[in-house]
């Protein structure tokens, strides 16, 4: 297993010359390995999409990932900030480190071997090798074991709506790469990225699963509204009970519990259903 975490360490930067005592994290899947490794009491800050454990929730908020607002991070004092290679723009993280905080860029590319890296880089970044190993030997028992059952092949599609449009996650996203995993047929994998997608051109695609973040449920008005939505209405997947609301990191974080999130889509009772409708 050294051996292993090893190769996941590989790719970490130039580490602190001393412990980090205050971090703040950037990225919903960086704050939640920091938490999975027990170190969750070295935060004194997060972005907003930090949304699980729920103890990340009450940490002071600097704003969201992808436009860091430097003063807020700084008001922080952190000797060690954690960012997403996805963090931005640059010239925050640069302002940072210019000013003597040291600014890890973590692997946060939608890949198992991205996640794995992930963990090694934030494992040694905090001192914590043997956690860390423990981390990753748990999260590739969860895949293996999630990835050996049932795959129903089913045509899915899944949908965030945070600006009042529907966006539906193509190729080269996390959410295609968990739709991958659990074994689902995404209807949008010849786009790449995330793409408006309005109801009628979901029932055009006839999905017959249909994933929903949950923050995006809620902005529709509820389960209900959307099963009622002209388009939606006639896909195979309303019409069969099977539009799922699933937790937004779970869903889109590439996290350590992406085992978790594959025997969720997998394990649910309209997506195990053999009958292709």
């Amino acid at each position: 297993m050294k051996r292993l975490l090893g190769a996941a360490l590989a790719a970490c930067l130039v580490l602190p010359a001393q412990a980090a005592e205050r971090v703040v994290t950037l990225g919903g899947s960086v704050t939640e390995i920091v938490y999975a490794l027990g170190k969750g009491d070295m935060l004194v800050g997060d972005d907003l999409s930090s949304i699980y454990p729920d103890a990340a929730t009450r940490l002071p908020r600097v704003g969201y990932y992808r436009s860091v607002p430097v003063e807020g991070v700084l008001a922080l004092k952190p000797d060690l900030v954690l960012a997403s290679d996805q963090s931005g723009p640059p010239d925050a993280l640069k302002r940072l480190a210019d000013v003597g905080v040291t600014v890890l860029r973590i692997s946060d590319e939608p890949s198992v071997q991205s996640l794995e890296t992930r963990i090694g880089q934030i494992a040694q970044a905090l001192g914590a090798g043997p956690e860390g190993e423990r981390l990753l030997a748990q999260v590739r028992q969860d895949l293996q074991a999630a990835q050996a059952l049932p795959a129903s092949g089913k045509r899915a599609v899944l949908l965030m709506n945070r600006t009042g449009t529907p966006q539906a996650a193509g190729g080269g996203t996390a959410a295609d790469l968990l739709l991958r995993l659990a074994g689902l047929d995404n209807v949008m994998a010849g786009q790449q990225g995330y793409k408006p997608l309005s109801a009628e051109g979901i029932g055009a695609l006839a999905p017959q699963a249909i994933i929903v973040t949950t923050a995006s449920v809620t902005a529709s008005g509820g389960l209900d509204k959307l099963y009622q939505q002209p388009g939606l209405a006639n896909t195979p997947a309303a019409r069969h009970q099977c539009i799922i609301a699933m937790d937004d990191l779970l869903a889109l974080g590439t996290g350590p519990r992406l085992g978790q999130a594959i025997r969720f889509l997998k394990q649910q009772p309209c997506i195990q259903h053999d009958a292709v409708h």
